[in-house]
């Protein structure tokens, strides 16, 4: 048995048995004996071996250690196979932690954020407002609920009440029913306390056009309770803002119709208020002047006041405020954001759908046979 864990020790290491056996120091007869035994198996791997020595040079003696003698050799391949085998079952387990973070990451994917929720104040608050002349259905239940720093639009066709809901929201109209509370201050119940936190731009512009400019909004501001010195120093504010320096020294009936919604806006703004109601403020303002008195509302609405818009121009509403109400006959049909208010349309498709739709032009070829 000696003999052939010597042979496996230099069979396995690559090298002749010359090189890899000790030197022996047992009898001859032992030697012939054990040579006997194994003869039959070298005689078999001779040619095998002497190939596998004249490929590998023979190392250094390995040192011949107990470990060696108690036959290491032998385990080695055993070590080397169960490293084999637990691969592909390391890989498997890798596999199959993958799948599953994957599917954990699909369905994380699936799961919709809920929506954020508006946690500012509630500055103007409208329930059931209800208005009728006769027959005559002008505000039928609106319901709104404004936050600060808004800049809100309300959209409608001509005649849905817009400007009556407008009316009454800033105490210059009674309803026949509801309520309007802006700030906390009951518009009906505390019409001093309301007014003075509202800033008004009427649809129909009623000034007292024979003063100048310059007294118009001193009118105001005084009217308001400002002091003298805050007053000069906020309409020189004011004028350049809106561009209208040069025309402060005129007569208010002589200015045109944009210089007039100028002048009534920058009467609204005096006082710093609140809230600002502003009923078609761009009509009939050049498109500079616009631009000018938009990021002037924006500003203002940074700093945290709201803004109450109606208008006809809906690329504008689209563009500059944040959420929208759309009123025909009298009810509020959509109200929202933007975003939700439009969903997959455009708003004025949007708009065109809830007024009813586009009507067709039949029946009038005689315009087209021209008169002359």
């Amino acid at each position: 048995m000696r003999g052939s864990h010597e042979r496996l020790y230099w069979y396995v290491s690559g090298v002749s048995s010359e090189h890899a056996r000790p030197q022996s120091t047992e009898p001859a007869e032992d030697r012939a004996r054990d040579a006997a035994d194994g003869a039959s198996g070298v005689s078999q791997r001779g040619e095998t071996m002497a190939e596998a020595a004249e490929s590998n040079p023979a190392p250094k003696r390995a040192p011949t250690t107990a470990a060696a003698a108690a036959g290491s050799s032998t385990r080695a391949p055993r070590k080397r196979t169960t490293t084999t085998t637990a691969k592909p079952r390391q890989t498997a387990r890798a596999k199959s932690e993958a799948v599953a973070t994957e599917a954990v990451a699909a369905e994380t994917i699936t799961i919709e954020a809920p929506a954020p929720v508006d946690t500012r104040p509630t500055v103007l608050a409208v329930s059931g407002l209800n208005k009728r002349y006769g027959d005559t259905v002008a505000v039928d239940g609106v319901t709104l609920d404004i936050r600060e720093g808004s800049f809100y639009g309300i959209v409608g066709p001509n005649g849905a009440g817009k400007t009556t809901t407008l009316s009454i929201v800033t105490g210059l109209l009674r309803p026949d029913e509801g309520r309007v509370v802006v700030h906390g201050v009951d518009v009906w119940t505390e019409p001093v306390r309301a007014k003075h936190i509202i800033g008004v731009l009427p649809d129909k512009l009623r000034l007292f056009d024979r003063l100048t400019g310059a007294q118009f909004l001193r009118y105001a501001g005084t009217l308001r309770g400002l002091s003298a010195k805050t007053v000069r120093a906020r309409t020189t504010d004011l004028a350049a803002a809106f561009g209208i320096e040069d025309a402060l020294d005129r007569l208010v009936a002589d200015y045109s119709a944009g210089m007039t919604k100028k002048i009534a806006l920058a009467a609204a703004m005096i006082h710093s208020p609140r809230l600002l109601v502003l009923d078609e403020p761009f009509e009939s303002v050049d498109p500079v002047s616009a631009a000018n008195i938009i990021d002037i509302l924006q500003r203002y609405t940074a700093a945290g006041g709201t803004v109450v818009v109606s208008s006809h121009g809906m690329d504008m509403i689209q563009r500059v405020c944040d959420s929208v109400a759309i009123i025909v006959r009298g009810q509020v049909l959509a109200s929202g954001t933007i975003d939700e208010v439009r969903g997959e349309q455009t708003l004025e498709e949007r708009f065109v759908d809830l007024a009813g739709g586009r009507k067709a032009a039949e029946g009038m070829e005689w315009l087209h046979s021209f008169s002359d």
